[in-house]
């Protein structure tokens, strides 16, 4: 059974019609011992034939595609990284990106595919100070109404530096993460290691937490 249909089948297939770039999702699964990896497989499916064009989809085995997994650095599956003329974003998506999450990645589309991330003036000149490595991981799940604000914002600071890297990680998915990174409640965004966002915030703060993370990881940067 199909997971878009209906009025939401035609509502993504105008939207995807309308895409300035064509964009390519890479889907990252195997065969055993993947929970939502054949779901995930069938959503990304049912978005290449929506796109009439616009989507394309490759698709690779996490354990026999090495080359793949170590050029995207997936360490986790299922998995999803998108990009626009073989232009990687630094954008991932691990679990399935169901309920909110799907408006998640629906806008990411469209962001990628214009190649420019809408944020203000003010985010833009602070991210550009960002020189060295920096990941973000944002924990969601797909019944939380507030967590796709804080996987964009996320996201289009990696597309805007490719310093950054930033992950939606499904909670639920991958419990041990969770728990290694102290989610009780989400959204929840970890900075590197050792600092956190919680809760879904305006973009400005956001940034801002972002930003003393960043310079308490690299005081002299």
């Amino acid at each position: 059974m199909p997971f878009i249909t209906g009025s939401d089948a035609k509502e993504v297939q105008t939207i995807l019609n309308k895409l300035p770039r064509n964009v390519k999702l890479l889907y990252f699964t195997q065969e055993l011992e993947c929970q939502y990896c054949r779901e995930t497989r069938q959503l990304m499916e049912e978005l290449k034939e929506l796109g009439n064009g616009k989507i394309a989809l490759e698709i690779y085995n996490f354990v026999n595609d090495k080359g793949q997994v170590s050029k995207y650095k997936i360490d986790k599956i299922p998995a999803i990284a998108i990009s626009v003329d073989d232009t990687d974003y630094g954008i991932r998506y691990y679990g399935i990106p169901s309920g909110y999450e799907f408006s998640s990645l629906m806008e990411d589309i469209q962001e990628i595919s214009k190649g420019e991330p809408s944020l203000s003036e003010e985010t833009r000149k602070q991210v550009q100070k960002i020189t060295q490595p920096l990941h973000l991981q944002v924990f969601v799940t797909p019944t939380c109404p507030y967590c796709p604000n804080a996987v964009l914002l996320a996201h289009k600071l990696a597309m805007l530096n490719e310093n950054i890297t930033a992950d939606m990680v499904e909670a639920t998915e991958f419990p041990h993460l969770a728990m290694r990174y102290n989610v009780r409640g989400v959204p929840r965004t970890i900075i590197g290691e050792d600092h956190a966002i919680e809760g879904a915030l305006p973009e400005a703060n956001f940034v801002q937490k972002v930003m003393e993370a960043y310079n308490e990881m690299y005081p002299s940067n």
